[in-house]
């Protein structure tokens, strides 16, 4: 197969440059909503102990977050090797944090960790054919 071919699988890498684009501006919002409502904190009550989390940092890393998804998704839609770098390390962390999300809720993490591994494959085997399609 040459370097121009494209194949059907440059669909998976679309798909993840969507997924991207949509989480990135689903942080960025959250993360906005949590910037500007200073007031706000996140109780969680375990066995003898009640944790008190400030939700404005919280905001920080998620608006950081999501404008990375969003920059990010529109460099995979242009196919650029930058994109698929930045996508595949963003991906790895999506599946590695959902390996702690494990306990709470098992089958969303393994459906998540599978598509997130789809995902990474799509992106490092067929990605230089989302360059030549775009070309």
């Amino acid at each position: 197969m040459s370097d121009n071919t494209v194949t059907k699988w440059v669909g998976w890498v679309w798909f993840a440059a969507i997924v991207m684009l949509i989480a990135g501006v689903f942080d960025a919002l959250h993360g906005l909503a949590a910037i500007f409502a200073p007031g706000s904190a996140y109780f969680v009550r375990t066995e003898g102990a009640l944790l008190l989390f400030d939700v404005q940092g919280w905001g920080w890393w998620h608006l950081i977050i999501g404008i990375a998804l969003i920059i990010g998704a529109a460099g995979l839609f242009r196919g650029a090797t930058w994109a698929r770098v930045v996508a595949v390390i963003l991906v790895s962390i999506s599946g590695i944090s959902q390996l702690f999300l494990l306990p709470t809720q098992p089958w969303l993490s393994i459906i998540v960790i599978a598509l997130d591994v789809l995902v990474i494959y799509a992106i490092i085997v067929h990605g230089r054919e989302l360059a030549a399609r775009t070309d």
